[in-house]
């Protein structure tokens, strides 16, 4: 199997039952004024989903095996965007982000937990970078990120096997000071379209990818090598 880049919300639904490991971010702790007392935090809360599926040709060596490789010989598909850190965690370096006159760009540290027709990709930690007050709120914010990746085990023989992924993310944020003079409705409007585009480009893309990795695995090419240029 292959680790995407994205491979980058509301309650979790119930098929995703481990999606409640959540990425709890330390918070600031309040400051004590003996002038006046601190302003209220505010938060805002963004939840997208999305999932992709495509039809793969059975090759010689069936996809379900290829979707039981381990962990340690999965290829990171996108060198220039994910680096392995162990057999199963892996560092992702998602595409520069817009939000409103911010570019903020987000490093992922995933899990990869094996399953018996496929995997399931977590959110370990989340670090925010960009212009000095993106990345002030890396002590500001909660993430999950749950991307379950699967196959059709019901038609295993078939010779055209659906591939899926469905991708979960859910980021509560506290609204920076110099934002609070825009409606909260529209900061989490905002906010969602964004995951959501991110969602609608990248999956895609990391399933052409995925599908590639697989016709080279079932071709005899045990090299593991990555496939993606960090382009989108």
């Amino acid at each position: 199997m292959a680790l995407g880049t994205a491979s980058l919300l509301r309650s979790i639904p119930n098929s995703f039952p481990s999606a409640s490991f959540r990425t709890q971010c330390s918070f600031r702790s309040p400051r004590l004024s003996l002038r006046a007392s601190a302003s209220p935090t505010q938060k805002a809360r963004f939840v997208a989903r999305r999932k992709e599926s495509i039809s793969v040709s059975q090759l010689e060596r069936p996809l379900i095996e290829y979707m039981r490789l381990p962990a340690s010989q999965y290829s990171v598909l996108d060198a220039e965007r994910i680096e392995r850190v162990n057999d199963n965690t892996f560092r992702c370096y998602v595409y520069r982000i817009k939000f409103f006159n911010f570019e903020v760009i987000p490093v992922l540290l995933v899990k990869v937990e094996e399953q018996p027709d496929g995997c399931c990709i977590k959110l370990l930690s989340c670090k925010l970078e960009g212009s000095p007050i993106v990345a002030a709120q890396n002590d500001k914010f909660d993430a999950l990120m749950v991307n379950r990746i699967s196959c059709d085990t019901d038609s295993d023989k078939a010779l055209v096997q659906k591939l899926t992924s469905d991708t979960l993310i859910e980021v509560t944020i506290e609204i920076p000071f110099a934002f609070r003079v825009i409606p909260k409705q529209a900061i989490e409007s905002a906010g969602t379209q964004v995951l959501e585009q991110i969602l609608r480009i990248m999956l895609p893309r990391f399933m052409s990818q995925l599908v590639k990795d697989y016709q080279a695995w079932a071709s005899g090419d045990t090299s593991r090598q990555p496939l993606g240029t960090g382009e989108i």
